[in-house]
């Protein structure tokens, strides 16, 4: 972890999947990163003003599920797009998509446990007009 650190490829000791994500994801749509204690996005493009949150899941052999990790004050819109992206497990990208806020309020559920909503990114939300597939653009970078 502390050489992917130091090579930019992640930032923090966090989850190496998410810091990967969030890198990728900016340098792919050429985003600027956000510091890690801003709250409901990770991203902005200074051109539009768009804010994005970055979330990837790991599909492996014993855990399939594409659920995504918890999307926090959904209801306040603390993002304009959800950039999701499902891996194999060997961090190929499987798929990715920019997801509007308003499609991943429709699409999830609400957990109370967490006290978040919960996304299951399967490859069929790709079939939705208002979703756009990046799984090209990730995949070159």
């Amino acid at each position: 972890m502390a050489t992917l650190k130091e090579r930019g490829v992640v930032r923090s000791a966090n989850n190496p999947v998410a810091d990967y994500t969030e890198s990728l994801v900016s340098k792919a749509l050429g985003l600027s990163l956000e510091s890690q204690s801003q709250a409901g996005y990770d991203a902005l493009d200074s051109t539009t003003g768009l804010r994005y949150q970055i979330k990837g899941r790991r599909l492996t052999a014993h855990n399939t599920s594409p659920q995504l990790s918890a999307i926090r004050n959904l209801k306040s819109k603390p993002f304009d797009v959800l950039a999701a992206v499902a891996y194999d497990a060997n961090l190929s990208v499987l798929y990715a998509a920019l997801i509007p806020v308003d499609v991943v309020a429709e699409m999830s559920r609400y957990s109370s446990h967490s006290n978040s909503h919960i996304l299951i990114f399967k490859r069929n939300l790709l079939d939705d007009p208002r979703v756009k597939e990046i799984t090209a653009s990730l995949a070159a970078a």
